[in-house]
């Protein structure tokens, strides 16, 4: 199986919309609105870096990063999700493709870092650890995980885009 990971394109919008659909529905904690989150990240502009997987020419894959803010103002901070894999393919590793070449990207911007509310077992491997002190006021401290890039250790609460909210 070849994967190519690759910036989105508009052609893509309509097969990352049903990807991310499908690949939340069965999840419990899923808000089931994750498709249409990245839709409203994108008409505002807000999509920062949006990479897909790509395999045989169709989109099996996507990961969205946005920009997030630190309470102290300090720039370069960006938020991971959501991430969605085709179903059939969720195992194979895509996921991680897919995160790991939006980490790497987040490097060449000389990125502070990068926040997300998640299961740290999964994202561990990536880097991210628990950072409860400094974890927005309604996201729950044990699943909200920081991946510290240029700053070695983070010193503010960093929050999600507004839109993650509903508003912005």
């Amino acid at each position: 199986m070849t994967i190519v990971i690759r910036p989105e394109r508009s052609a893509d919008h309509a097969a990352i919309y049903d990807i991310t659909k499908r690949a939340f529905a069965p999840m419990p904690f899923a808000d089931g609105n994750e498709q249409d989150l990245i839709d409203r990240f994108r008409e505002a502009g807000a999509l920062a870096i949006s990479l897909v997987a790509e395999q045989d020419g169709a989109v099996v894959g996507q990961v969205t990063f946005t920009e997030a803010f630190a309470a102290d103002g300090s720039p370069g901070w960006y938020t991971l999700g959501p991430v969605a894999v085709e179903p059939d393919l969720q195992g194979a590793h895509i996921g991680i493709m897919l995160i790991e070449a939006g980490i790497a990207a987040l490097r060449e911007r000389d990125a502070a870092g990068c926040v997300l509310t998640g299961d740290p077992a999964y994202y561990s491997r990536f880097g991210f650890r628990l950072f409860p002190d400094l974890c927005p006021e309604g996201e729950p401290a044990a699943y909200y995980q920081i991946l510290p890039l240029r700053v070695a250790v983070p010193k503010a609460v960093v929050a999600f885009h507004p839109l993650f909210y509903g508003s912005g």
